[in-house]
């Protein structure tokens, strides 16, 4: 029985779930913002969040936890020389995911997770001059699909 089992299991075996994860919270670290599906930028949202609550310990421990979790010493300092910095007076809810809605090849829910801005700024919504390439392709590709049989 599956009763009260909190991980998502994303189709994969865990050391491939273990370094699909790592890889893609580094990239959302690096970038600040990935297109990818709904179920994943769910498990990516707990790492990346972890993360960033090291980040801001700013210890020594803390910085050999991340990069032990991480495996990229560049990504973990950028992550506690800035992103650390910009979520200093914010308690948890660093990151946000935008729905954008299904990928063209199988139909997966996709979506946009992606860092908050700094409290001063305001990042562009979805959809608008602020989205990337990816996510304005994804959203296009829905509208060309036929509703049904023809």
């Amino acid at each position: 029985m599956r009763h009260r089992k909190f991980t998502f299991k994303i189709g994969r075996t865990a050391s491939h779930r273990r370094a699909l994860l790592q890889n893609a919270a580094c990239s959302l670290i690096k970038e600040e913002r990935i297109v990818t599906t709904v179920t994943k930028a769910k498990q990516i949202r707990r790492l990346a969040e972890r993360m960033i609550t090291l980040g801001k310990q700013g210890t020594l421990h803390a910085r050999r936890r991340a990069i032990a979790l991480l495996r990229q010493p560049d990504v973990v300092g950028h992550l506690f020389r800035d992103l650390a910095a910009r979520y200093e007076g914010r308690n948890g809810g660093y990151t946000r995911i935008i729905r954008v809605g299904t990928r063209r090849g199988d139909a997966a829910d996709m979506c946009i997770l992606e860092f908050l801005p700094k409290a001063g700024q305001e990042a562009a919504p979805a959809g608008t001059d602020g989205t990337p390439a990816e996510a304005k392709a994804v959203t296009q590709g829905t509208a060309d699909k036929p509703e049904g049989k023809s």
